[in-house]
C-alpha cells in the first residue's frame, strides 16, 4: 500500500434463505458498538425494522442510526450502489466508515457480488474482501439446503454459518444440522447465534481472510480434510451431477508453484461455475512457509504468504466445494503438478435436486 494510502474497505456479505433470520441478526448488530464506523447496503430498509434504530434521514435512499452506522438502499446496479456510498464518504456527505456489509436477499446467489467487489477495478482498489456470513435456521435448514438450489449455494461459499431458531427447536435437529453443514462446507467455522449477544466480533469483524495474523484459522483449515474416514470412503468420480460436496486433496510435498497456478488456472477455466469455493494451504517449492489459496467459482484471490505453518504437519491441503462433476480431479493434479497426492476424499452427495 502507498505511503499515506488509506486501508480498503471491508466488505461482508450476508447472505441466507428466505426467513433464515439473517434480519434480525443484522437488526441486533447494528443495535450494538461493534459497528460503529460500518455502512450497510440493504433492499429495503422496513425489511429489517429500522426506525427504532433510526437518528436522522441524510439523502432519500440513506439514514444515520443511533449506533452510527450509515446505511442505505439498492436501487438498481450494486456496483453504482456501493461506488456512490464512496462517493458520499469522500465528500463528506456521510461520516467516514471502515467496513461495508451488504445483505443478499434471501433467493440471492453470493457469487455475483464476490465477482464484483474482487473483479472491478475501481471497487477491488478501495475494497476488499471480508468474510461471506450465512444464516440458516434450524426448523426448516435442512429442507431448504436439500430443496433449493439457491440455499445449498449460500452453505457452499459461506465462511461463517450462523445457525439462528435455535430456542424453538430440538438438541437433535441443531446436532443433524451442524453435522449436515460440516459435510458441505467442511472450511466454514459455525456459529451458534444468541439474540441477546449477536457477538459481531465472531461473526464479521475476526475476518478470516487476514489469515498472515490468524494461524488458528489456516489449522481448521488443514483439519478439515479430516472430517471423512480415507480408508472407509476412498474418493471416486461419481456422477453428481446436481450435487454439492465437499473434495478436499492432501499431498506431502512441496509443489511447483507455475505447475500448480498452470493447474489451477486450467481447472478454473473449465470448471468455474460448478467450483463454489477452493480453498488450501500450500507446501511451494524453495519457500519455508505456505502460500494460502481461496476463491469462489471463477475468482482465484490473490495468495497470501504466511509467516510460518499453522501446525508442525506441513501437509498441502486443497478443499472444493463443487457443485456437480469435474472430472479425475486426483489424476489432473499428479499430471500438472508431478506429486503424489497423499490422499483424495469426496463426501457424500448433499443436495439432490
Amino acid at each position: 500500500m502507498p505511503s499515506g494510502a488509506q486501508p480498503p474497505i471491508v466488505v461482508n456479505v450476508l447472505t441466507g434463505f428466505l426467513g433464515s433470520g439473517k434480519t434480525t441478526l443484522l437488526n441486533a448488530l447494528l443495535s450494538g458498538p461493534d459497528l460503529s464506523n460500518t455502512a450497510v447496503i440493504i433492499n429495503e430498509f422496513g425489511s429489517i425494522g429500522l426506525d427504532h434504530l433510526l437518528v436522522e434521514t441524510i439523502e432519500d435512499d440513506t439514514v444515520l442510526l443511533q449506533s452510527g452506522c450509515i446505511c442505505c438502499t439498492i436501487r438498481g446496479d450494486l456496483k453504482q450502489a456501493i461506488l456512490s456510498l464512496f462517493e458520499k464518504r469522500k465528500s463528506g456527505r456521510i461520516g467516514s466508515f471502515t467496513r461495508l456489509i451488504i445483505e443478499t436477499t434471501g433467493l440471492a446467489d453470493p457469487a455475483p457480488i464476490v465477482a464484483t467487489l474482487t473483479a472491478d477495478l475501481m471497487l477491488k482498489y478501495h475494497f476488499s474482501m471480508g468474510n461471506i456470513v450465512t444464516v440458516v435456521e434450524v426448523p426448516n435448514g435442512q429442507h431448504n439446503i436439500e430443496t433449493y438450489t439457491e440455499s445449498a449455494r449460500q452453505v457452499a461459499v459461506a465462511d461463517r454459518l450462523v445457525i439462528t431458531k435455535t430456542d424453538i427447536a430440538e438438541p437433535d435437529a441443531i446436532a443433524a444440522l451442524i453435522a449436515k453443514l460440516s459435510t458441505m462446507n467442511p472450511t466454514a467455522s459455525i456459529e451458534i447465534s444468541d439474540p441477546a449477544n449477536p457477538a459481531a466480533s465472531l461473526i464479521l469483524t475476526e475476518d478470516i481472510h487476514d489469515l498472515s495474523a490468524r494461524p488458528a484459522e489456516a489449522r481448521r483449515w488443514v483439519a478439515a480434510e479430516r472430517y471423512h474416514d480415507h480408508a472407509n470412503a476412498p474418493f471416486q468420480d461419481v456422477n453428481a451431477h446436481g450435487a454439492i460436496r465437499a473434495i478436499s486433496l492432501t499431498t506431502p510435498n512441496a509443489v511447483s508453484w507455475p505447475r500448480f497456478s498452470t493447474w489451477l488456472s486450467l481447472l478454473v477455466n473449465r470448471h468455474g461455475k460448478k467450483l463454489l469455493r477452493v480453498k488450501g494451504i500450500i507446501g511451494v517449492d524453495g519457500h519455508e512457509t505456505p502460500v494460502v489459496i481461496h476463491g469462489v467459482q471463477h475468482l482465484i484471490h490473490q495468495p497470501v504468504h504466511m509467516a510460518a505453518w499453522p501446525a508442525e504437519d506441513r501437509t498441502s491441503v486443497l478443499v472444493f466445494i463443487v457443485d456437480g462433476d469435474i472430472g479425475d480431479i486426483a489424476q489432473s493434479f499428479a499430471a500438472f503438478v508431478e506429486a503424489n497426492p497423499l490422499a483424495i476424499t469426496d463426501s457424500p452427495k448433499q443436495a439432490e435436486r
